[in-house]
């Protein structure tokens, strides 16, 4: 008898106590205590948890709106305008962290100022073997090698396509949207791939990347010589001046074309 309740008082402290715990951690990391999280949380988080695992589950805690908002106002000093686009403040978040758009409205209310989908490749791939991402504990850094792992290009158009009507009014206000084209890496015509990715995702983003410098695509940077990279211009460019002359230029978004 004794034994019985001795036993149900300490599953009900054990309840109390872990309870409480789950309490304490969700508050801090609501509010965005940047002690607990530069002394506890992330500490923790990187011992025991795989740091691709990390990535993904980062992306999925934002897509999800299970992060700390950013609660600071843009200065207007911070605003730059870059050919015609205004961008509240020039800090924002590159491609290769959100890489399949699913995550584009959490990162914005972070406070980022712009958002760079991808890279994104026409066809559904998987990217290098796995392990692929390493932390470097000592330099505070990770080294990459996904290889352009992406979902393909309507997999994302059907995600931005979703939420094409917020990002028009978010562009309005400054935060701008770009997307990062990639080639598949068993292709055998790259210059097609980044044409399709104009045709694809071309309406849905205020500038287009095309991404020519991943060393994890075997081939890719072959494409940076003279006349290669002049038929891939000439090409991609050809499809955006179409966009422009077959289309209302307010259902056409991305207007501008870098190169990487």
């Amino acid at each position: 008898m004794v034994s019985s309740t001795l036993q149900r008082r300490l599953r009900e402290a054990v309840q109390v106590l872990g309870g409480g715990a789950c309490l304490f951690l969700t508050y801090c990391t609501a509010v965005g205590d940047e002690k607990f999280y530069a002394k506890h949380l992330m500490p923790t988080l990187r011992r025991i948890v795989d740091p691709e695992l990390a990535h993904n589950l980062t992306i999925k805690f934002i897509s999800w709106r299970l992060i700390p908002w950013s609660k600071c106002r843009d200065s207007s000093a911070l605003e730059v305008n870059v050919f015609g686009q205004k961008f509240k403040n020039p800090v924002g978040i590159a491609a290769g962290f959100d890489k399949h758009g699913e995550a584009v409205d959490g990162l914005y209310k972070m406070g980022f100022g712009f958002v760079e989908v991808g890279s994104v490749t026409p066809k559904p791939q998987d990217g290098n073997p796995k392990p692929r991402i390493f932390r470097l504990e000592p330099d505070k850094a990770v080294i990459n090698r996904y290889g352009f792992n992406s979902h393909g290009y309507a997999a994302v158009q059907q995600r931005l396509r979703a939420r094409s009507h917020t990002q028009e009014q978010l562009t309005k206000a400054g935060r701008p949207l770009g997307i990062n084209l990639g080639k598949n890496k068993l292709s055998r015509d790259a210059t097609a791939d980044y044409v399709e990715g104009v045709k694809q995702l071309g309406q849905l983003a205020d500038y287009l990347v095309v991404n020519l410098s991943s060393p994890n695509t075997p081939g890719l940077r072959a494409l940076q010589n003279k006349e290669d990279l002049q038929n891939l211009l000439k090409k991609v460019s050809k499809q955006l001046s179409y966009f422009w002359c077959v289309r209302p230029i307010k259902q056409l978004k991305a207007k501008h074309l870098l190169f990487l």
